[in-house]
């Protein structure tokens, strides 16, 4: 086996300009990104399998045209059990741990393992290489990116959101009219399975504890905080890092980046010498100007953003020096910033009704994103629980509990948070709403429960706020559906109110 791995192709040298035929590449997963990948590697000659466990509807369509184009596609139960024979490349979707057969295997041949980010960044054009504005961080980073996105067509560059969210990055790179810069958003299991990207400017917007399950072990939260780390390594002009996280900090100063490369600190609070901040309810650059050591640069006001929340400021801030790194003016910050309205699911206002603000925030997927969105009201009616992933609400309920007038609760996970509400906030009452963790749950008559009871709870002046600090899929298909449900049992209550 040793003498046949050192006839094969050296993928390692291989960009969009060179032939790949003969190289025989497999893509683990079938996801946006996986296919993506899959197209594009057969639209470059290689020989191409795909690999999943299972696909949908739309996924089995996509299987027939790369089947046409050449491929193999595998889409059954099993199918990622074993890696072929004769393989050159690994593509691997984010999804698979580590150690996971496929990969074990291909270590074993020594067969390089990238992921879809990788490829990407190898396929670059040598004539016009796109540069790459990353994102990571365990929140913010969609709305970070879309801000970033929005900033650099104010100023009338052709940009495009991509990676973790909106296009493949192999789709974006492959465009046959370049891209003038992109704005990145990665997760640490993407960040996990790269080696060479190197951003033009980096951020790591926070570090929390999420994703326990896939960073199991004593060493878990350190792996995860070292895979976000990589985001920094090989940065020509920026390090952007969060003044109120030092692990973000730290994993800059540890970063292996370009000469010249510098560290820019945003910050909620009046910023120092090199960072970005507020003043007054105004955001504020100390970082690109020339005159930074004695004033700082009006960007925006707080009151120009969709959200005044502490997190959605933060996220403003980091994106603001993002681009300011890459030369965009104060004035295309300011009305890139002004024009952004953040996805459904993260802090939308529902309905105001009788006094009571109702707030849907389903993306807040884990404890620290919940958290944030509980510190921009006072006094809430939380509305929580889901799949926990293994995290704990301790720290949560101890920054936050004084601000809960009533917590309602669902899920399978919800007792992880009655306990920590128990022992922290035990004056909070707590209401749990059960219903279907074994089985299908009808989400309408769930959430029609759940906001009969936080009514009752709030008073006028309260936030009901849907914060949920897990995952959905016990109950849910996603987050957004858990939103959707909660959004009509809101209205759905309003227009029964109103009709009495």
């Amino acid at each position: 086996m040793g003498g046949e791995t050192l006839t094969h192709p050296d993928v390692s040298t291989l960009g969009r300009k060179d032939s790949w035929e003969g190289v025989r590449a497999v893509v683990a997963g079938f996801g946006a990104s996986g296919y993506a990948a899959a197209d594009n590697l057969t639209h470059l000659g290689a020989s191409v399998t795909v690999l999943a466990e299972n696909a949908t509807a739309a996924q089995l369509e996509q299987a027939e045209l790369l089947e046409i184009l050449g491929a193999t596609v595998q889409l059954h139960a099993g199918a990622t059990d074993a890696l072929p024979d004769g393989v050159d490349l690994l593509v691997t979707s984010p999804g698979f741990r580590p150690e996971a057969p496929l990969l074990e295997q291909a270590r074993e041949r020594g067969v390089p393992v990238w992921g879809e980010v990788e490829l990407a960044w190898r396929l670059r054009d040598p004539d016009h290489p796109a540069p790459w504005l990353c994102v990571t961080g365990t929140n913010g980073k969609t709305t970070t990116v879309q801000m970033l996105d929005s900033i650099l067509r104010t100023a009338g560059l052709r940009s495009v959101a991509a990676g973790n969210v909106g296009l493949p990055l192999t789709e974006a790179v492959m465009d046959p009219e370049p891209y003038d810069v992109i704005a990145v958003e990665l997760s640490s299991f993407q960040l996990h399975y790269v080696s060479t990207v190197a951003a033009e400017s980096a951020a790591v917007l926070n570090l929390a504890e999420d994703h326990l399950d896939w960073y199991s072990g004593a060493t878990g939260m350190d792996d995860y905080a070292a895979d976000k780390g990589r985001i920094y390594e090989g940065v020509e002009r920026a390090c952007v890092y969060n003044v109120a996280d030092p692990t973000t900090e730290r994993l800059v100063r540890e970063a292996d980046v370009v000469e010249g490369a510098r560290a820019i600190g945003f910050t909620l609070g009046i910023p120092s010498v090199g960072m970005v901040g507020v003043v007054e309810d105004i955001l504020v650059d100390r970082a690109f100007i020339d005159e930074r050591q004695h004033s700082a640069a009006e960007l925006c006001a707080i009151a120009d953003l969709a959200s005044p929340a502490p997190h959605f400021v933060a996220n403003a801030l980091a994106a603001a020096a993002l681009a300011r790194a890459h030369g965009i003016s104060q004035a295309a910050v300011r009305d890139g910033l002004r024009a952004f309205r953040p996805d459904g699911h993260r802090i939308a206002v529902v309905a105001e009704h009788e006094g009571i603000t109702w707030v849907d925030d389903s993306k807040a997927t884990n404890p620290h994103a919940a958290q944030s969105s509980l510190a921009a009201y006072d006094p809430v009616v939380w509305v929580a629980g889901g799949l926990a992933k293994g995290a704990s609400f301790d720290e949560l309920v101890q920054q936050v509990g004084s601000r809960l007038r009533a917590a309602i609760l669902i899920g399978r996970d919800r007792a992880v948070i009655a306990e920590a509400l128990a022992r922290h906030a035990p004056d909070v009452p707590v209401i749990e709403v059960a219903a279907g963790e074994t089985g299908p749950v009808d989400g309408a008559d769930l959430m029609g429960r759940v906001v009969g009871a936080a009514a009752a709870a709030a008073r006028s002046g309260d936030t009901v706020l849907l914060a949920p600090g897990c995952a959905s899929m016990d109950q849910f298909t996603d987050y957004a559906a858990r939103g959707d449900a909660f959004a009509a049992a809101v209205r759905a209550a309003i227009d029964g109110t109103d009709e009495d």
